[in-house]
Formats: C-alpha cells, structure tokens, sequence
C-alpha cells in the first residue's frame, strides 16, 4: 500500500496556485518539500515565492508554509535544492522581473537585468530560515542566452563532492522569424567543487538542427560514476524524452542528448533518482503521451538504456513531479496533480521500494 498527503492546495496559505515541486532528505532525516507559490494566479510570471513545508515523519505530516525565496512583486522560482555533505542545504533558483513574461524574454523585448537571473542560498538549520541570495548570473549564463532556467526538481552532489544543477536556456531566434517559438530549447549544467562558494558552467548541448529540444532536465550519478540526465524533448522527434551521460561529472557528455523512446510520456519535466540498494534508477512523471496523466515511475536496471513501469499512481491529471529516498524501505513522490487538473494540488506519496523491484 501507499499513503499520500498534501502539502500544498491551489488557493490556500496565501496563493492562487503551487507549482515546480522538488523535495530533498536532510541529514536529520527531515524533508523538505519545495514549490512555487504563485500569488496572484497560475501564470509563470508576476509575484512568485520559492515556498517549502518541513516533514519529520517521513512525509506523514506536513509544518507550516514557509518561504525561502522572495523577490517582492517579482519572480522567484525554479528552486533547485541540494543537501551537501556537510548537512548544509543549497538552494539555486531564479529571479526575474514581473513584467519579464516568457514571450518578451524570447523575442529579446526585456534587458538582461529585467530577465531571469541566477542566484543561490543556503540553510544551516534544517530549512527552518535561510541566508541571503547571491547572484552567481555573471559564471552561469552566457550573453544572448534568453529564457533560463534551472532544473525543475533537486540538484544533487556527486560522491567526488561536485554539486551539479542541471539547467536550460535559450538561442536568440534566426533568420526572418522572430515569434517566440522560433528558438531553439537548449541545455547546460552548473557545477561547484568548493560545496556552492563558486560556480561554472559544465556542458552545454544546443542541438540547432531542431531534432532534440533539451528543456527541464534532470539528474542522478550512477553506481559507475558516471551522470545520467534525462530532459523533456520539445521536437517531434521519438517520443518526448531524450537522455544523456556524463563520464567527467558533467563538464562535457559521451554524446549529445538523443530521444529516449523507452519512456513514453507527454511534453513534461520528470524527476530521476539512483538508488542504491537495490541498484535501481528510477523515473516519474506522467506516462499518457496524448496528456499530463496517468503518474507513473520507471525503473532502470541498466543505466536508463532500457525501462520498465515500476508503479503507476492512478490515472489521474498530473504533471511535473519529484522523487526522494525517504529510508531504506522508502521512496517519496511530489507531484502535482488533482481530479480534474493537473495543477489543483502538489501531493507527497509514499512508495514502498518492495514495490518497486
């Protein structure tokens, strides 16, 4: 059996809508349950706040609303938390202004300063508050780079110590079509090897020719060393999924990103994560390839080559989703979901790994 709470509701603690989950294990054994609030209605615009509530029950129950990230009536969103070794939780994220809305930044009608910019945080008390931002834009976006964004879900720290956020951006368009979807979707990573103090940029895949569109990627280190990552694919190539490796903990790939016909979904971000007892690689997100459905998590017993469904939520409305080990014979969920829309709630689920295998 599994059991679900809620931890976010549209329209209550003060928001219009919750959306972007990511969820983290502290070294205390709390989770951290992450989302946007957004105040005034569903948009990815306007005033947005990186949200959390604290669990100490592995998920059974949920803290108050707490707000890690602010930009007064502005964005702050994408949260990409990791929990370092040293028990420290890093959050990067970005801030954009409100009028900075997705078509204006595509088509180039913002300054880069009104765009979406980079910054990082840290908690030393569990999540319970957290420090002021630091904008690290400068090390991790390059000029011309438009839309950007990082993740959705957790970033995680490689067995080196290496911290690795898997992240996206956009090409200006070419040629004579300027609309905003005369772009090119493209994916990049950041990379810190002194535990968040300074960042760089690791690979940077911009496959121009259309046939994989990276957008919304996400990772797990495999028992080998190497990173698997694995993006939404926004081209009408097979499937809506592409994956990659990292062999040098994500400064460069073995190959570009190519289509991930093993994982049928629709257009949609998805979460991976490894375990490692047992040696498993798991993937969540939604499985009808016609609409955000039917939450399902694959598993992989070969390094995402190949995947089979491990366990299917329910047919329900549900889009983008988060995974975490809660313990030893457990694996939590958030995902975003609801009766009759995919973004009525963000819902934590608890998975019996016995189920998984």
């Amino acid at each position: 059996m599994t059991d679900a709470t809620v931890p976010f509701r549209a329209g209550h603690d003060g928001y219009a809508a919750f959306r972007i989950p990511a969820v983290v294990a502290t070294g205390a054994g709390t989770l951290l349950a992450f989302c946007e609030g957004r105040a005034d209605s569903s948009a990815d615009h306007g005033r947005i706040d990186i949200v959390l509530k604290r669990s100490t029950d592995g998920g059974r129950t949920w803290g108050p609303l707490l707000v890690a990230a602010s930009n007064g009536k502005n964005l702050a969103g994408n949260p990409a938390p990791v929990v370092l070794d040293t028990g420290r939780i890093l959050l990067v994220h970005i801030r954009a202004a409100a009028r900075a809305t997705e078509a204006d930044i595509l088509r180039g009608r913002v300054k880069d300063a009104d765009g979406r910019r980079v910054w990082v945080r840290h908690s030393d008390d569990d999540g319970l508050t957290w420090s002021t931002p630091t904008e690290i834009t400068a090390r991790v976006k390059k000029p011309g780079w438009r839309w950007y964004a990082t993740t959705p879900g957790h970033a995680l720290q490689l067995s080196g110590g290496r911290v690795l956020v898997p992240a996206n951006h956009t090409l200006p368009p070419t040629g004579t079509d300027t609309g905003a979807e005369a772009r090119y979707n493209s994916g990049h990573c950041l990379l810190s090897d002194d535990r968040g103090a300074s960042w760089y940029l690791g690979y940077v895949d911009e496959n121009t020719d259309g046939y994989v569109n990276v957008n919304e990627t996400t990772a797990a280190e495999l028992p080998d060393g190497r990173v698997y990552l694995n993006t939404r694919n926004d081209s009408p190539s097979p499937g809506n999924r592409a994956d990659a490796h990292s062999e040098d903990g994500g400064r460069t790939l073995v190959k570009p990103f190519r289509p991930q016909a093993g994982l049928p979904a629709p257009v949609c971000q998805a979460s991976v994560l490894q375990l490692r007892d047992p040696d498993l690689l798991l993937c969540s997100g939604p499985a009808d390839p016609a609409a955000r459905a039917l939450m399902t998590i694959r598993a992989s017993a070969d390094g995402g080559t190949t995947w089979h469904t491990a366990f299917t939520v329910d047919g329900l409305p549900a889009a983008y989703s988060d995974l975490v080990r809660i313990d030893r014979h457990t694996v939590g969920l958030l995902y975003e979901t609801g009766d009759f829309g995919a973004y009525e709630t963000i819902t934590f689920r608890r998975v019996p790994v016995q189920r998984l295998t």
